[in-house]
C-alpha cells in the first residue's frame, strides 16, 4: 500500500515519495480555466495548504509530479513557459502580539521571500511597500506571476479576544492586501484562502474581483474526500484494516461515514475531512484525530466571549442564504461562527435557507470535549467519561446521575447561569458525547418526542429529563416523568434490535445544583 501523507500539506513531497494522493487537479485547473481571482474559506485540516502547494507546482510546470493526473497534459505544456510563484503563508508568522511586531515580522519575512525569488529589497518602514516592492520585481524580472496567500486571516484570529488588537491586525492587513488591487496588471492568477469569511469583506475591501467560491456548488470538491474519491483511493486500505479488525468492508464505510463524513459546503456534496481519514487509515482506530490534532484557542476564546454555552441550540438551525455576510467576526451570530470554523456544516437547503447541524460523531464529540475542558472548565472529564461508559455497560443508570453530579461539582459557581432544563440536559449530552457514546436529543418516534437516547452497542437507554427549581419540586417531576415515559412508550420504536431497553427520569434539582435525582424503570 502506499504511504498515507499524514500531516504532509506539500504536494512535491507527496508526489516524489509516493505517497497516496488523492487527485483534485481537476478541480483545479477547471478554476484556473474559468477565472483569476479567487478567496476560499474552509475549517483548519481540510487541505488549504495542499491545494495551494499544488497549484504552485501547476503554474510552475513542474509535469514530473503529474504523471496519470487529471491535469497533466496542462501541466505539460506549462512546463514550456512556466510562470513565477509566489506563496505567502501568513501561518509562519508566530511571535508577533502587536500589529507592529506583525508588519516588522512580515518584512522579514517578504525579504526572505525576495531572495528566493533572485532579489534583494530596499528595507521600508511598512509591510504593504515592501510587498508593492517584491510585485514590482518579480514582474520586471519574469513578467506576469501567480500569487497564492494562505491562512490570510489568522493574524485576526488569533487576537480575537482582544478586540482592540484584532482591529490594529485588520487595518495593518487592509493596508496590506490593498497593494494587489494596485499590482492587478502583475498578477495571472490570485488565489486565497483562510478559515473565516468575516474579515473577508474588511480586509479586502479594494479587492472587488475576487470571487469567492465559499459556497460555490461547482467548486464544493475542491478540498475533502467525497464517498466516490474514499472508495476508490483507499480501496486497499479498506481492505486490510477490514481484515486486521475482522469485521467487514461494508461495516468499515458505516463506520467512517457515521463518524467523519457528512461536511458540506453547498447543502449537497458530502465530504470528509482528510486528516481524519488518513489519521483512520494509518491507526486502524477511531479516534477523535480532527480536535486533538490542536483545537484554535481562537474558537474557545470567542466561544466564551459571545457565551456559547450550550452546543444543542444549533442543531438543525435554519439561515438565511446570507448568514456569513458579516463584515467582521465581533459582530458574527454564533452560528456563523460555528460554521466557519468547521463546527457546524450545511446539512440541505431547504425552503430558501440553509439547515446547519454538526456534520459527524467527530465534531459532535469535538465540541463536546471543547465545552467541557475550556467553558465548563470540568478537569477529569475524561476519567468521568471512561466512568460512565462503564456504568452504562452494566445499565446501571443510577450511577449516571451520581457521575453527574461530579461533574457538576467542578463546575464554578459563577458558571450556574440562566439554568433551566435545558441547560442541564444539554451538559449531560456533552458528558456522554465527550465519553464518544452516541447521545440524540429530541428524538422523534411515532409516540412522540423522548428528551434524551443513548445507543450502546447492547443497551438503549431512552430518558426524560426534568427540571425542578426547587427541591420541594423534585418529586413531582419524577411522578411526571414516569407518566409520560408510559403514557408515550418511547421505548417501543427500539425493542426487537437485539439490544436492552431501558427507561428512565433524569431530575436536575437546580436548588442543591449538584444533584441530579435518577427513578429508573426497567423493562
Amino acid at each position: 500500500m502506499q504511504e498515507l501523507p499524514v500531516g504532509v500539506q506539500d504536494f512535491p513531497m507527496i508526489r516524489k515519495d509516493k505517497m497516496l494522493y488523492v487527485d483534485k487537479t481537476g478541480q483545479l485547473l477547471a478554476i484556473i480555466k474559468q477565472g483569476r481571482r479567487y478567496f476560499l474559506a474552509r475549517p483548519r485540516r481540510f487541505g488549504k495548504s495542499l491545494t495551494l502547494s499544488t497549484l504552485e507546482a501547476m503554474f510552475r510546470g513542474a509535469s514530473e509530479l503529474f504523471a496519470g493526473l487529471a491535469a497533466e497534459t496542462w501541466v505539460k505544456e506549462r512546463s514550456a513557459c512556466p510562470y513565477p510563484v509566489l506563496r505567502l503563508d501568513l501561518s509562519a508568522l508566530a511571535s508577533y502580539k502587536t500589529a507592529a511586531e506583525l508588519n516588522s515580522e512580515l518584512i522579514i519575512y517578504l525579504e526572505k521571500k525576495a531572495r528566493a525569488q533572485g532579489l534583494q529589497l530596499t528595507r521600508q518602514a511598512s509591510a504593504d511597500a515592501m510587498l508593492s516592492e517584491l510585485l514590482s520585481g518579480i514582474h520586471a524580472k519574469e513578467g506576469e506571476l501567480v500569487l497564492l496567500i494562505d491562512e490570510y486571516d489568522k493574524p485576526i484570529l488569533d487576537n480575537v479576544q482582544d478586540r482592540q488588537q484584532a482591529a490594529a491586525m485588520r487595518s495593518l492587513l487592509r493596508s496590506f492586501y490593498t497593494v494587489l488591487k494596485s499590482h492587478d496588471e502583475f498578477i495571472r492568477f490570485l488565489f486565497i484562502t483562510g478559515i473565516s469569511q468575516f474579515t473577508k469583506v474588511g480586509v479586502f475591501s479594494a479587492l472587488n474581483n475576487l470571487l469567492d467560491i465559499s459556497l460555490v456548488h461547482k467548486f464544493a470538491d475542491i478540498v475533502g474526500y467525497t464517498q466516490a474519491e474514499l472508495e476508490a483511493n483507499f480501496s486497499e486500505q479498506i481492505t486490510s484494516t477490514a481484515k486486521n479488525l475482522a469485521i467487514s468492508k461494508h461495516q468499515v464505510l458505516t463506520t467512517l461515514k457515521k463518524y467523519y463524513d457528512g461536511f458540506s459546503f453547498d447543502g449537497k456534496t458530502k465530504l470528509y475531512n482528510p486528516f481524519s481519514i488518513l489519521s483512520f487509515f494509518l491507526n486502524e482506530e477511531i479516534k477523535n484525530y480532527w480536535y486533538d490534532s490542536g483545537s484554535p484557542t481562537f474558537i474557545v476564546n470567542w466561544m466564551k466571549d459571545h457565551q456559547i454555552l450550550s452546543p444543542e441550540k444549533y442543531r438543525q438551525i435554519a439561515v438565511d442564504f446570507d448568514f456569513i455576510d458579516s463584515h467582521e467576526i465581533e459582530t458574527a451570530k454564533p452560528e456563523s461562527f460555528l460554521f466557519q470554523s468547521g463546527y457546524l456544516t450545511i446539512k440541505e437547503r431547504k425552503n430558501g435557507q440553509y439547515i446547519l447541524d454538526y456534520p459527524n460523531q467527530e465534531v459532535l464529540l469535538a465540541i463536546s470535549k471543547m465545552f467541557l475542558g475550556h467553558l465548563y472548565r470540568i478537569e477529569n472529564y475524561t476519567s468521568l467519561g471512561t466512568a460512565i461508559w462503564q456504568a452504562l455497560e452494566k445499565a446501571n443508570l443510577k450511577e449516571i446521575a451520581q457521575l453527574m453530579n461530579r461533574a457538576l461539582a467542578e463546575i464554578p459557581y459563577e458558571d450556574f447561569v440562566d439554568r433551566d432544563e435545558f441547560w442541564y440536559r444539554s451538559l449531560f449530552l456533552m458528558l456522554l458525547r465527550g465519553a464518544g457514546i452516541i447521545a440524540q436529543a429530541e428524538v422523534h418516534t411515532s409516540h412522540g418526542r423522548s428528551d434524551v437516547t443513548i445507543l450502546m452497542p447492547s443497551l438503549t437507554a431512552v430518558l426524560e429529563f426534568k427540571f425542578a427549581k426547587r427541591s420541594r419540586d423534585v418529586e413531582a417531576m419524577r411522578r411526571q416523568g414516569l407518566a409520560q415515559l408510559l403514557a408515550k412508550k418511547y421505548a417501543e420504536t427500539y425493542r426487537g434490535e437485539g439490544r436492552s431497553v431501558v427507561q428512565a427520569v433524569l431530575i436536575a434539582d437546580d436548588e442543591k445544583r449538584q444533584t441530579v435525582y435518577c427513578q429508573v424503570k426497567e423493562d
